[in-house]
């Protein structure tokens, strides 16, 4: 007889730890299949870091078969479930079709970027999900100032020194505090750039201030820092069009830009509605063990599933890193119940607190409820992230220490072109646009 088979279907926060829960305890004795597009679990939060030049991409990109000694992973992208069959189907990077049953299947596929009807926004905008996007835009801001210093039209140059970040929550919050100080160290180094204006950087909120989720002090702490650094803060305000040539706000002001950095959320991923079962804002519907109703093999969390949050009756758990991490160790341990190994248990978990990294020897952040800022802030959000990092912590530190004592590189490396990292993942004629290109 074939052994028991549990198969996880992503790699992101929720997914890797319950992988590597279930390794550790079972050890072999089952089949745990691990399908994801990529080798490596991307520690996001530090993504804003390396786009910025202080860390390199592989010290937040943690191997999966070198840290999941039990688990088989399958690279490619499922785009089919068959729950009453009980099996997968997926795609692998050649493009080749396979197939797999399971007797266990675990989904937490993540999330994508979130789009908005505004016209032009899917063509010029750039995203900020992966660690291709991290990398683009490192290349991108770095190319704008380098052509700014060229360019002999004065509207052309201020234009290129012009970034515009779209969503002043977490992601937006700290792709702008890295990024103004990135551009500042770019420009100082350019010599036809040190008489000029310094680079500009706009953070868009529809919101009425930023980082709106969290606590005012800690959104008053990253306002100020922000502000200091000469980031212009526009809340209540969006963006109308995108053009090539910049973007149209909502209150008619035109603003000269090549970079429009979007950062205005993340939705489910599309598998999630191809299951056909009922959704809350996209996201699968589950019970307070993340059990899908009707099919108690399959178990679903991180951004792709809507959890009951017990600690607040009728609300779902947001869609928050700490808490993937934490539904997937609840995953695990409740696929092991189900194999009779304990009793399930459901998912609560009350908030221990925030961190916002703000870049240099700045953060705002609330361990315990308890809000800090400055230097303090900073050395707590770095000891929380090498933590809770399940690897390369060494790695990460040592490239904190060398950015705190060395001038920061800012080179382009050119590995990911522009059509590898559409906005819209889903439109046929970008999809059309990526095929063509690989080809």
């Amino acid at each position: 007889m074939s052994p028991l088979r549990i198969v996880i279907i992503g790699a992101g926060f929720a997914g890797y730890q319950a992988a590597r829960d279930l390794s550790r305890t079972l050890r072999g004795a089952v089949d745990i299949v691990l399908i994801n597009p990529n080798d490596y679990f991307l520690y996001l939060p530090l993504l804003p870091e390396v786009a910025a030049g202080v860390l390199e991409p592989r010290r937040v990109s943690v191997s999966l078969t070198g840290t999941l000694p039990h688990v088989r992973l399958v690279l490619g992208e499922v785009h089919g479930v068959d729950l009453d069959a009980r099996r997968i189907s997926w795609r692998d990077p050649d493009g080749r079709s396979g197939e797999m049953a399971y007797d266990r299947l675990i989904l937490s596929v993540g999330s994508v970027n979130k789009l908005l009807p505004i016209p032009g926004v899917a063509e010029h905008a750039h995203g900020f999900r992966g660690m291709p996007e991290a990398l683009f835009l490192r290349d991108h801001v770095t190319r704008q100032i380098e052509m700014s210093g060229t360019s002999e039209d004065p509207r052309e140059r201020a234009a290129r020194r012009t970034f515009v970040v779209v969503g002043a929550g977490y992601t937006g919050t700290e792709v702008a505090a890295h990024g103004v100080l990135f551009t500042d160290s770019l420009a100082r180094k350019n010599t036809t750039l040190r008489d000029a204006p310094r680079p500009r950087w706009l953070l868009l909120d529809i919101a009425p201030r930023v980082l709106p989720e969290l606590d005012k002090k800690l959104s008053r702490t990253a306002d100020r820092v922000l502000r200091k650094r000469g980031v212009e803060i526009r809340t209540r305000t969006t963006v109308k069009e995108a053009t090539s040539e910049g973007v149209r706000l909502d209150d008619g002001e035109f603003i000269d830009t090549r970079s429009l950095i979007w950062c205005v959320g993340v939705r489910p991923d599309p598998l999630v509605e191809q299951l056909g079962l009922p959704t809350e804002r996209g996201r699968l519907r589950v019970d307070q063990y993340l059990a899908v109703p009707g099919h108690p093999e399959v178990l679903a969390c991180g951004d792709a599933a809507a959890i009951p949050d017990l600690t607040r009756p009728g609300q779902f758990t947001p869609m928050t890193a700490q808490h993937a991490h934490r539904q997937g160790k609840i995953a695990a341990h409740n696929v092991l119940a189900s194999l009779g190994r304990g009793a399930p248990k459901p998912y609560k978990h009350h908030d221990l607190g925030f961190t916002v990294d703000l870049g240099g020897a700045q953060a705002a952040a609330d361990p315990l409820h308890i809000p800090l800022s400055g230097p303090i802030a900073s050395a707590v959000t770095r000891g929380y992230h090498l933590m809770a990092m399940p690897g390369n912590r060494v790695r990460v530190a040592t490239d904190w220490l060398l950015d705190a004592v060395l001038p920061r590189q800012g080179v382009q490396l050119g590995v990911i072109p522009p059509w590898a990292v559409p906005l819209d993942t889903e439109s046929p004629e970008v999809a059309q646009t990526v095929r063509a290109g690989r080809g």
